[in-house]
């Protein structure tokens, strides 16, 4: 049985809760499990080193602070976007998620968090930083 380490390629299940307990992100609602390459910057160090010597079958649950999991929001992160930037079936409605065009192709979601007359205040932090989140997760495989 091999165990998680420093370059094991990991495939694994996770619920995440925020601290007041209600849901935030599963992998088990469609039943499609994630996979890690462990060490390549897509986690944190803080989330890796909990999944050190766990081997499949496992499961484990911890929490992690905001600095640990998806990091504090960035200011740095949220635009004032015109209004006329929006369209018909992408209002500029507060709470709405609307993915945006980058230069280089790909989309990035950003939550709309304000609108004042033409001026709207989109927010491209993740939606859980700043979040204490607890993580459940089930190790599926390990290579």
């Amino acid at each position: 049985m091999s165990e998680i380490q420093a370059k094991s390629t990991v495939i694994f299940h996770f619920d995440i809760t925020l601290a007041d307990g209600s849901a935030a992100e599963s992998t088990r609602v469609h039943n499609k499990p994630a996979k890690l390459q462990m060490g390549d910057g897509s986690l944190s160090p803080a989330f890796e080193a909990q999944l050190l010597g766990m081997t499949a079958g496992e499961k484990k649950s911890f929490t992690l602070a905001p600095q640990d999991a998806y990091g504090m929001p960035n200011p740095d992160n949220i635009y004032y976007v015109d209004r006329s930037k929006f369209s018909a079936d992408a209002p500029a409605k507060v709470g709405a998620i609307i993915g945006f065009a980058m230069p280089d192709g790909s989309e990035l979601p950003g939550l709309v968090r304000d609108v004042v007359g033409d001026s709207v205040t989109v927010d491209f932090n993740h939606p859980l930083a700043g979040q204490t989140l607890t993580f459940n997760v089930e190790i599926v495989q390990v290579s």
